[in-house]
């Protein structure tokens, strides 16, 4: 019985011819192009998700070729768990930036962040089965609009002082790179402008080429084959209150991806909201463990499927395959390493500074009343929090602004609605601001911009960037 399972979960319907959609046609999960096809679309998954995936261990100081490895793996791992209904890729999440950030400033080292990235995970998955028991909706009742955004809003601006420190090491570059992202975004339509990251950095890196500014050492020695650099974990629990808030991001930005794909394809996946978790959270886990960052899943690739219109699994076996592939090839992790500090700091003024403003988006699409006391408050004091940088030691634990903040919005605004309603100055009847996104969740502005995908119109591109 499991075994016919199995083989019934990678069988994919042949759409038509195989060849061509008509207008309005759409490939379900559960139906391919003909494979030639199906593989090309799966190429363009692992290039639309390129940028914003190697970011993240360039600039965590992590292995590149480490990090594709386990979001390979993760993506194969969140198809299995989901039964290959739910479409995704899953990427190097931007949420642990900032603590590895400052687990690497305090000189305790990548094996230690990846004991942080670890037990984030496992929080992530045991959470995903509490929300596979009991239902999403406590989610939405702990985490209403005005705390995902504030949360995922600090998580953009409180690195804005490593771009600036980064900015300053070949401002030329950072302007070249800077300019050629913003450009290549409004210049081209359909994949090209998505890949305007990608795009921006290849011009960047080429100009500091020119400039002298990269050392090809590294590139010429490394090997074309070989396996990624694994690495365990090092124990170290005063770690944790940096990493663990990074929890609440990923859940905003995996419900969001459910929603999302449900708003394209049609279907209801609420019910697939806990196997989400998790999936997300075992693969997050899993690369704690071996050296890899923190994965989620990732808004570039929602839009080649509203490109495409191919909602098909079997595309992202293909876009994982590659990845895999990739991952084998040192000399390309070395050429991923080698992208100096300058392109960096041109890239992540508008990355880091479009992260935070999706917080701000949620706040807006959610229509947060900022007219009332509780609201203004609990935003005003967290993002000051966050953009600071607070920071404060109980014995050898340090807290830094994101788990501060983190922390800060559920207790400021659930405490003061508690005595707001206690003493009568706060309804007790529900308002806007305690319903839950109904478009756009936390950590995801992609439902908003792809909820008219299904019947063939077009979405409004405000931006292809999530959270991670």
């Amino acid at each position: 019985m499991t075994n016919l399972s199995m083989a019934g979960m990678f069988h994919w319907k042949l759409h038509g011819n195989g060849k061509t959609l008509g207008p309005g046609e759409v490939v379900e999960p559960n139906e391919r192009l003909t494979w030639p096809r199906t593989i090309e679309i799966g190429a363009q998954h692992v290039v639309a998700m390129f940028g914003a995936t190697f970011l993240v261990p360039i600039l965590t100081h992590f292995d590149p070729s480490t990090t594709l490895f386990f979001t390979a793996f993760s993506t194969a791992l969140f198809l299995l768990i989901n039964k290959n209904i739910l479409p995704s890729y899953l990427g190097s999440s931007f949420g642990f930036i900032a603590p590895i950030t400052a687990v690497y400033s305090a000189g305790k080292g990548i094996a230690v962040a990846s004991f942080g990235i670890l037990c984030t995970g496992l929080l992530l998955a045991l959470i995903g089965v509490a929300v596979q028991v009991a239902g999403a909706v406590w989610i939405d009742r702990i985490m209403p609009p005005v705390v995902n955004g504030a949360i995922v809003a600090i998580i953009g601006f409180n690195l804005a002082p490593t771009v600036w420190t980064n900015f300053q090491t070949a401002p030329d570059t950072a302007l070249v790179t800077l300019f050629a992202v913003v450009l290549v975004a409004v210049l081209f339509k359909g994949l090209l402008g998505r890949l305007n990251i990608l795009i921006g950095v290849l011009i960047g890196y080429a100009y500091a080429c020119v400039r002298g500014q990269v050392d090809f050492a590294a590139i010429e020695s490394a090997a074309w084959v070989g396996f990624p650099r694994f690495h365990l974990p090092h124990v170290d629990f005063s770690v944790l209150p940096m990493f663990l808030p990074v929890v609440l991001v990923l859940i905003a930005e995996n419900v969001g991806h459910v929603k999302s794909v449900a708003a394209m394809t049609g279907h209801d996946y609420d019910n697939q909201i806990g196997t989400a978790l998790i999936a997300d959270g075992l693969g997050t886990t899993v690369a704690g463990f071996g050296g890899g960052s923190g994965t989620t899943t990732y808004g570039e690739n929602i839009g080649v499927m509203a490109a495409t219109k191919v909602y098909s699994t079997a595309a992202y076996w293909c876009a994982a395959g590659f990845a895999f592939i990739l991952s084998l090839c040192p000399k390309f992790g070395e050429v991923i390493n080698s992208i100096p500090a300058g392109v960096l700091g041109g890239v992540t003024t508008l990355l880091y500074g479009m992260i935070g403003m999706i917080g701000v988006q949620i706040w807006v699409d959610n229509k947060v009343d900022f007219s009332k006391p509780l609201n203004i408050m609990t935003a005003s004091i967290v993002m000051i929090i966050g953009i600071a940088n607070f920071q404060f030691a109980i014995s050898d634990v340090q807290f830094n602004g994101i788990a501060i903040g983190s922390i800060a919005v559920l207790v400021l605004y659930h405490g003061l609605k508690a005595i707001g309603r206690a003493t009568g100055a706060i309804p007790k009847t529900p308002s806007a601001d305690d319903a839950a996104p109904s478009s756009a969740p936390a950590g995801d502005d992609e439902a908003a911009q792809w909820t008219s995908l299904k019947d063939g119109t077009s979405p409004q591109r405000s931006s292809d960037l999530t959270v991670r």
